[in-house]
This record gives C-alpha cells, sequence and structure tokens, in this order.
C-alpha cells in the first residue's frame, strides 16, 4: 500500500468505499498504530479509520462523484425554484419585468449568518446562495471554536437565519446514542445554539439551523434549535439546509 498522507482523498473498504474521506490528521497511538481521521468530501461526516482499512481513490472517480453530486444540488436547486412561488433568477433580479415584480410584491427580508467548520462546504455554502441571490455571510470557523466567537458575530451581522453546521459523526455506531461524548461535534454545535440563545433571548425572530450528518439532533433542539439535523447519513442535508434557508429569507407582502 502507497503511505498515505494527510490531504490523501480516500474510501474505506469496508464500506464499499461507499464515502469519499480526506485525511485530515494522523494520529499515533501509544502502541505506535496509526488512527487516520477523515472528513467526507461529499457527505458532512466524520470519522476515523486504521490504514488497512483505507484506500487512496482514483482521481477521475473523484472528479466524477464530486461532479455528479454538485449536479444534482444545481439540478434540485433549479427544480426547487420553478416549482416555487418564490422564484429568483441567477442574475438576482426577482421576477423579469417590473410588471411582474409589481403584481407579484415579492420582498427579500432575511439575513443569514452561516458557520461553517470546513472550508471547502463554506466556500460552496457561499456559491450556493450567491446562485439564489440570498444575502449571506458564510464565516469558515472550526466546529470546537464557534461556540467562543457566535456572540460577537450575531452582534455585529444581526442576522435573521443562524447556520451552525460543519462535519459530525458517531464514534461507536450502533450504540450509546444519548451519549453526547459519543459523538464528534454535537456539543460543539449545542454549545453553539446555547451562546445564540443567549443574545437572542429578546429577538425571538431568530431561526436556527444545526447540526450536520449523524449528529446528536435531539440534543440540539432541546438546547434551542429551530431545525436539526437527522442522525442518518444522508446526502440531501446539505441541499435542504441551504434551500430551508431560502424558504426562509423570502416573505410575499400581502
Amino acid at each position: 500500500m502507497n503511505k498515505l498522507k494527510k490531504g490523501d482523498i480516500v474510501g474505506r473498504i469496508s464500506y464499499h468505499k461507499d464515502v469519499l474521506f480526506e485525511i485530515t490528521k494522523i494520529i499515533k497511538t501509544s502502541n505506535k498504530e496509526e488512527i487516520y481521521i477523515l472528513k467526507g468530501i461529499t457527505e458532512r461526516i466524520e470519522a476515523d479509520s486504521i490504514k488497512e482499512d483505507l484506500e487512496i481513490m482514483d482521481k477521475r472517480v473523484v472528479d466524477a462523484k464530486i461532479k455528479n453530486v454538485e449536479n444534482k444540488m444545481y439540478n434540485r436547486i433549479e427544480e426547487s425554484l420553478k416549482n416555487s412561488k418564490y422564484y429568483i433568477y441567477k442574475n438576482k433580479k426577482i421576477l423579469k419585468s417590473k410588471e411582474e415584480r409589481r403584481s407579484n410584491k415579492l420582498i427579500y427580508t432575511g439575513k443569514i449568518l452561516h458557520l461553517d467548520g470546513d472550508k471547502r462546504y463554506s466556500d460552496k455554502s457561499l456559491k450556493y446562495y450567491k446562485s439564489l441571490g440570498l444575502n449571506a455571510i458564510v464565516k469558515n470557523i472550526p466546529e470546537n471554536k464557534q461556540a467562543q466567537v457566535v456572540k460577537n458575530l450575531l452582534e455585529r451581522y444581526e442576522p435573521d437565519i443562524l447556520v451552525i453546521t460543519g462535519h459530525d459523526g458517531m464514534i461507536k455506531k450502533g450504540t450509546a446514542f444519548n451519549d453526547i461524548y459519543n459523538y464528534r461535534n454535537s456539543r460543539h454545535f449545542i454549545n453553539t445554539v446555547r451562546e445564540a440563545k443567549k443574545w437572542s433571548s429578546n429577538r425571538k425572530d431568530l431561526a436556527i439551523f444545526a447540526g450536520a450528518c449523524q449528529s446528536y439532533y435531539e440534543a440540539i433542539m432541546s438546547e434551542g434549535a429551530n431545525f436539526a439535523s437527522s442522525p442518518r447519513k444522508n446526502n440531501d442535508r446539505f441541499y435542504r439546509s441551504i434551500n430551508s434557508c431560502r424558504k426562509n429569507c423570502y416573505n410575499r407582502e400581502h
């Protein structure tokens, strides 16, 4: 096997290489074994693995899978917009003509503050927000630092919607579902929601989206988030989060 290094794109053999991962850290244990910390490329999941279970993925396979996921994302966004009464064109014009704007009286109302633990996804999120014509500020902040900065960012930007996300995953799958320490980053999302709620205690209109794939969503919701991710590993979560923000950002004037 070729030597694995930080930044390599790999698949887990025992999972039939179903998810593309980037190696983000290599930890040496006390008995000199190496544990590889992995973050999903197309899914918001974090995991670990031994070297023997990893295989470097062919660049053509990686590029094709990423392109396929992005195409599906754009297609779903386009379809959602076309089927929605809140139709927005990519050139950021709300409707085709002045007459349509007057007749539909569609107005923009929301501002999004998005905290993301992964630079790849924060860049991708900003691109999708722009394609939807949404007013979004996206900050790449590690999951374990988000709680420390969220109040200052809320005070600075005063958003209507707060998105708190990154990577997550269960350490021991299939067991200890109610143990917060069996989740890699759920406790950080919970702490960030808690800090955000302190700022918004007098603002009933702040909507909070929090969590990632396989997050402890019950605990996140109980802390005060309005929306949280399902514990199921699901590729659609990223799309649903963006689309839900879109729906919450636009209101029809009566």
